[in-house]
């Protein structure tokens, strides 16, 4: 009997335990999937909140802009005109020869005086020996018979005589001397060849051309003005020259001439705009000639990138805590790639150059990149 109850009591103590361990493995079970329910429901929080911001954001139209800048700009007349070299020679020889040797070509740099060119020498070599001797012949003869006047056994006619053949002879043997001399042809200044029109064993004339000879440390660009204009314009005066060639490189020039006389047939009067060469300007070159009639030193300057036209209005959107506002440009002096802002924007705006086509007032905007202003770093002094 006591065996019995002792069976029972072990069962029951098994059954205990096997009923527990089963309740606390459903609340660990019930618990974990608690948890991941919570971290999923998290999950796809922080997604929906990701995917809303990318949508806002994808909503933002994306522009480009700039920094207005204050800086000079100039009211001008626009005018166009080839360069022109100030100091140019054409080469002629003064005597007839055959070309013996050349010695400068495209290209080189001469200095004044420098030669050029020799003709073959031998003729006038002998004619200057031949003028030599007559004179020293002449001059011989002039001393002995200036003895003889000196006794007065000379009369004072022959003596004069005399003395006219001996001046004479010393002038023929100078000008054989020079004769000789032009056969090496010089240049009459310094500068660079800019063409060379003849060849060794050509036979040449005075009348021939030989050298092209140009100095390009100053040109000119002479252009022809309105006569409505004569009043704004005198010696001095500023103005820049451009090349369409160059790009947005601008060369200081100023006002060199200024001619007093309006040709009635064009209403026109000429001025000649006088400029330093550098290097990047060359004689021939087509140019664009701005004489500058006055200046504003401290402009907010608008580049041109940044306007919209409409109709006959100029606007600009400037970006202020990312919405574009829409602004009309009231504009003052204005040049090839900026105008000036005379009310309404300030140095520093950011102004739109990319994306604004199209755009109305008060637009969302998302600034992607910011475009270095160069509207003062192009003039070449």
């Amino acid at each position: 009997m006591s065996q019995r109850i002792f069976i029972v009591l072990i069962t029951l103590i098994v059954s205990g335990l096997m009923l527990t361990s089963c309740g606390n493995g459903e609340a660990a079970s019930e618990n974990n999937n608690a948890d991941s329910t919570a971290s999923a429901d998290s999950s796809k929080k922080d997604s929906t909140q990701n995917n809303k911001k990318q949508a806002d954001n994808s909503d933002l139209i994306p522009v480009e802009i700039t920094k207005l800048v204050k800086g000079e700009i100039s009211n001008f007349i626009l005018l166009s005109s080839n360069l022109e070299t100030e100091i140019q020679a054409d080469v002629y020889p003064k005597v007839q020869g055959i070309v013996e040797k050349i010695l400068a070509e495209e290209g080189q740099f001469v200095n004044k005086d420098q030669v050029m060119l020799k003709l073959e020498a031998r003729e006038y070599e002998i004619a200057e020996k031949k003028a030599q001797v007559e004179y020293n012949k002449q001059l011989s003869n002039f001393e002995r018979l200036k003895d003889l006047h000196a006794e007065k056994l000379l009369s004072d006619e022959e003596f004069e005589q005399a003395k006219y053949t001996k001046e004479t002879a010393l002038l023929t043997w100078q000008d054989a001397k020079l004769q000789l001399d032009y056969t090496s042809i010089r240049t009459p200044i310094s500068g660079w060849v800019g063409e060379r029109l003849t060849k060794v064993g050509a036979r040449i004339q005075p009348t021939d051309k030989l050298f092209s000879v140009v100095n390009n440390s100053e040109m000119i660009a002479v252009v022809y003005v309105p006569e409505k204009n004569i009043g704004e314009l005198e010696k001095n005066q500023p103005a820049i020259i451009t090349s369409d060639h160059l790009g947005d490189k601008e060369f200081a020039g100023w006002i060199k001439r200024i001619s007093p006389v309006v040709d009635p047939a064009s209403g026109t009067f000429k001025v000649t705009v006088g400029l330093k060469s550098d290097g990047g300007l060359k004689p021939g070159m087509f140019v664009n000639v701005h004489l500058i009639i006055s200046t504003h030193e401290d402009a907010v300057l608008v580049p041109k990138t940044a306007i919209v036209y409409e109709n006959e209005y100029m606007n600009v959107f400037v970006v202020r805590d990312s919405v574009a506002h829409k602004i009309r440009l009231k504009a003052g002096f204005e040049d090839s790639k900026k105008v000036e802002a005379l009310q309404d924007l300030q140095e520093g705006d950011q102004v739109i150059v990319v994306g604004q086509a199209g755009m109305k007032d008060k637009t969302k905007v998302r600034v992607v990149a910011e475009r270095e202003n160069t509207l003062l770093a192009n003039k070449e002094k």
